[in-house]
């Protein structure tokens, strides 16, 4: 089988896709992405002081968008990411005093070891650590 593709030969390059997840409530996002989560605020957009809020929140490679915008996202989206740590990320998220979750680990073993965490705004993001191989 041959190593060529057609975005080899076409000079595509796809980077990491980035969700757009609706939310409806900055505080409450805040309070969750930024304070639970451990993300930053990379940027912020509104065409208006009082218009719905767009922006970017990123932690190490994970890079989400959260929209305020009524056609942006659909509320009780999912989110799949890959990572390394998944046990460290369940010790730091355990041990925050977040009040409306305790998140807990699933292990199978065609998968891998997950958690699953769901925002103020029934989307869940499904932190994955595929098995060893």
């Amino acid at each position: 089988m041959s190593e060529t593709t057609p975005e080899a030969t076409s000079g595509i390059t796809f980077r990491h896709p980035v969700p757009v997840l609706r939310v409806f409530d900055v505080a409450k996002a805040h309070a969750f992405y930024l304070g639970y989560l451990g993300c930053a605020v990379d940027w912020e957009h509104r065409f208006a002081p009082d218009l719905p809020l767009y922006t970017q929140v990123s932690r190490g490679g994970l890079v989400l968008h959260l929209s305020e915008h009524h056609g942006d996202g659909t509320p009780g989206s999912v989110v799949y990411a890959e990572l390394s740590g998944v046990r460290a990320l369940h010790a730091e998220l355990t041990a925050k005093d977040y009040p409306f979750q305790k998140p807990g680990l699933e292990e199978d073993a065609e998968i891998g070891l997950s958690l699953t965490v769901s925002d103020p705004f029934g989307n869940q993001l499904r932190f994955n650590e595929p098995p060893a191989e």
